[in-house]
């Protein structure tokens, strides 16, 4: 009898051990998303004022006493005069966005609330630079990211991206959305093909005595494997596969850039940005710190970005995902 009652105290204690436990993952995933909203936030920086503080400073430190109260009472009379220019008249607006790609284009989150934003306030003579970074990855992640950007040219607003490094393969696909595109001399532009690759372990499982199991609907619901026996027939399907994808991306580039002779450049090649000028990829040969120094005299210049901290639970949903994807799962 003792004995009973000492395994049925253990067997309560683990259960509510148990309960507990789930009760407190529920309690903190709740707390966590309820925080991981309020840790959304827009931020704006007038970069304007950043200039004209960059400026001020060193002129402090170059100039001589005299020469800096000459150049204190004229940039207050220049501050004075475009004030009241714009009392008078609307200037320009430029809203500067970063965008750093990765494979899976995931900077598209905070693109798309960056866009969102802006286009509740934009006018038909604003404009936004979008600043990329991006050598490509997934074809429909990229995809998502060129038609956010797409939103801008739908709504009327001059959309202009700069390329001070590279702006490759998925990277040229939100590039070319843009009315003009800006690089620097020795970026990185083009690319426009479509690769697929990946290791086969058949004959070293095999070598083994280990065996490999998949069970599918649909004929082509999977085509090579990574542990199977690739057949003939499957790696005809993923060439088909692949080169609709190829045509797909050069449709999508002749759609926003026709001057472009696609034989030539959708080659998959790519070339750096003074070539690329020769090619029609790009627009102009230009640095984006050259670009909105130039513009600063002209508009209103606003760096605008978007952060939000993911969740426990956002964070847990993910890392399932990202297991599910690696080994073929959830997929439609």
């Amino acid at each position: 009898m003792s004995e009973f009652l000492v395994d049925y105290g253990l067997f309560l204690a683990k259960t509510a051990t148990i309960v507990v436990a789930v009760v407190l993952i529920i309690i903190v995933s709740f707390t966590a998303s309820r925080r991981g909203r309020a840790l959304e936030k827009l931020e704006v920086r007038n970069l304007n004022e950043k200039f004209e503080s960059m400026q001020h400073l060193l002129k402090s430190q170059t100039l001589t006493k005299k020469q800096q109260k000459k150049f204190a009472k004229e940039t207050k009379a220049k501050k004075k005069q475009e004030q009241k220019k714009r009392s008078t008249e609307q200037r320009k607006h430029i809203y500067v966005l970063d965008f750093h790609g990765d494979i899976k284009a995931t900077a598209v989150a905070s693109l798309r609330e960056e866009i969102t934003a802006i286009l509740t306030i934009a006018g038909a003579e604003d404009e936004v630079l979008v600043r990329l970074e991006n050598s490509g990855g997934i074809v429909h992640e990229h995809g998502l990211a060129a038609s956010q950007l797409r939103r801008l040219r739908d709504a009327n607003v001059k959309l202009t991206v700069s390329v001070d490094k590279v702006a490759a393969s998925g990277g040229y696909m939100m590039a070319c959305v843009a009315h003009k595109i800006v690089t620097a001399p020795f970026a990185v532009i083009g690319s426009i093909g479509v690769l697929a690759q990946l290791p086969n372990f058949h004959d070293l499982l095999t070598r083994h005595g280990v065996e490999f199991e998949q069970q599918t609907a649909g004929e082509y619901k999977r085509t090579v494997t990574m542990f199977g026996k690739n057949t003939e027939k499957e790696r005809t399907k993923l060439r088909e596969q692949i080169e609709e994808m190829h045509d797909l991306f050069k449709d999508f580039v002749a759609k926003h850039r026709p001057q472009l002779d696609l034989k030539q450049v959708a080659t998959g090649e790519y070339w750096y940005g003074t070539k690329a000028l020769e090619l029609n990829l790009v627009d102009e040969i230009k640095t984006s710190d050259d670009y909105l120094l130039a513009a600063r005299e002209l508009a209103d210049i606003y760096e605008v970005s978007f952060s939000a901290k993911k969740t426990v639970t956002e964070k847990l949903l993910s890392s399932v995902a990202m297991t599910m994807d690696r080994f073929g799962l959830g997929r439609i």
